[in-house]
C-alpha cells in the first residue's frame, strides 16, 4: 500500500510539475491577461482523478474517483475550447456534456466497484443528459411533452439488466413492465403530439420494436437457463 501511495503520489506531483512548467513558459501571456490555455489546470485535476483507478485496479475503492473525475474532465475540456477560440456561447448549447459525463462516471465506478446497482443512476442521469443535449442542440424545450418518459425507462432497463445477469426473477420483472410502460407512453405521446418533431415520431416506434426485443431475449433468456438448471437436477439425479 505503502508503495501505491508512493506511485500515485510521484505521478500527481509529476503532472503538476509539468502543468507548472507550462505556466511558466507562459507567464508572458499571463501578465498581458491572454493566458487562454489555463483550462489545462483543470483537465490536469480531471486526470488526476481518473489515473488512479486505471494504475491500482485491484484497489476497488479507488473507483469511486470516476464520478468527480470525469465530470472535472469535461468542464476542463468545454473551458479549454471555450478559452483557446475566444467561443464561451458554446456553453449554451454543451453545457448538457456535464450531466452526461456525471452518468458516465457512476457507469465506471460500477465497472471498478463490481457494484451493479450503480448503473441505475448511470442510466437515469445519463439519459437525462442525452435529452438535454437534444434539447439544446435543436432549441426544441418543447419535446419534454414527450422526453420525460425518459427518467422512468432509465430506471427499468437497468433493473432488466441487472435482473437478467443475476438472474433475479422479480428485479427483471419490475424493469420489464417499467420499461414497457415508460415505452408504450413514449411511443403514444410522440405520435400524437406534433411538437415532438419528426425525431420524436421515429423514435416512438423504434423504442417499442427495441423493447419487443429485449423481451424476446429476456424470456429465450430464461427458457434457456429453465432447460439448463433441468438438466443439471437430472445429471445429479
Amino acid at each position: 500500500m505503502q508503495k501505491q501511495a508512493s506511485l500515485l503520489f510521484g505521478l500527481t506531483l509529476i503532472v503538476l510539475g509539468v502543468l507548472a512548467l507550462a505556466g511558466n513558459l507562459y507567464m508572458q501571456n499571463v501578465l498581458d491577461s491572454d493566458f487562454r490555455a489555463w483550462p489545462l489546470f483543470v483537465v490536469g485535476a480531471g486526470l488526476l482523478f481518473c489515473i488512479a483507478p486505471i494504475l491500482f485496479r485491484h484497489v476497488r475503492g479507488l473507483g469511486g474517483l470516476y464520478i468527480p473525475g470525469i465530470p472535472v474532465l469535461v468542464t476542463g475540456g468545454l473551458l479549454y475550447a471555450a478559452s483557446i477560440g475566444n467561443h464561451w456561447e458554446l456553453w449554451g448549447q454543451w453545457w448538457p456534456l456535464e450531466v452526461i459525463a456525471l452518468g458516465l462516471g457512476f457507469l465506471l465506478a460500477a465497472i471498478f466497484l463490481q457494484v451493479i446497482w450503480l448503473i441505475i443512476p448511470a442510466f437515469v442521469v445519463g439519459f437525462t443528459g442525452l435529452a438535454l443535449l437534444f434539447c439544446a442542440l435543436t432549441g426544441q424545450w418543447e419535446a419534454w411533452a414527450v422526453l420525460w418518459t425518459i427518467v422512468p425507462l432509465s430506471v427499468g432497463l437497468p433493473l432488466l439488466i441487472i435482473g437478467l445477469l443475476k438472474r433475479l426473477d422479480g428485479v427483471r420483472l419490475a424493469g420489464l413492465i417499467l420499461s414497457g410502460i415508460a415505452g408504450v407512453l413514449f411511443a403514444a405521446l410522440s405520435t400524437l403530439l406534433a411538437s415532438a418533431g419528426w425525431a420524436g415520431r421515429l423514435a416512438g416506434p423504434v423504442i417499442i420494436i427495441i423493447l419487443g426485443g429485449v423481451m424476446l431475449v429476456s424470456a429465450l433468456a430464461k427458457r434457456t437457463n429453465g432447460s439448463v438448471e433441468t438438466q443439471t437436477k437430472q445429471q445429479n439425479a
